[in-house]
């Protein structure tokens, strides 16, 4: 029996993508966007029909709350997204030049410690 796959990983099947275009598996962020937008749709356009009986206009503040409820989060996402990718990146190389330079002359910390002792 096939064990089931991690929730982390991505299916074997077929891909799912909104209108051809946006595979929301795979791009970070989409999933959450597209859910909050179409949330945020029904409630737009249930609320402008439940405030004012006009079924046109309901619709069109609907297709109008998608739109800027999913660009939103999609910016608010993508932002923090790629504030954490250079969050690791800097540590990343900061480790990598600890693991490097860590006890030669070249060493930040080594030459911190023994430059305070040698001017006493």
């Amino acid at each position: 029996m096939a064990a089931a796959p991690e929730p982390g990983e991505p299916g074997k099947g077929k891909p799912f993508k909104l209108l051809g275009i946006l595979d929301v598996e795979n791009i970070p962020c989409a999933r959450d966007s597209v859910l909050y937008g179409s949330l945020g749709s029904v409630v737009a356009g249930l609320g402008h029909f439940l405030l004012t009986s006009r079924i046109r206009r309901s619709c069109d503040v609907g297709v109008g709350g998608f739109i800027v409820v999913t660009l939103g989060c999609w910016f608010h996402c993508r932002y923090n997204y790629a504030k954490l990718r250079i969050q690791e990146r800097l540590a990343r190389e900061g480790i990598k030049n600890k693991i490097l330079y860590e006890s030669t002359h070249l060493d930040p910390a080594r030459k911190q410690t023994n430059g305070g002792s040698s001017s006493s």
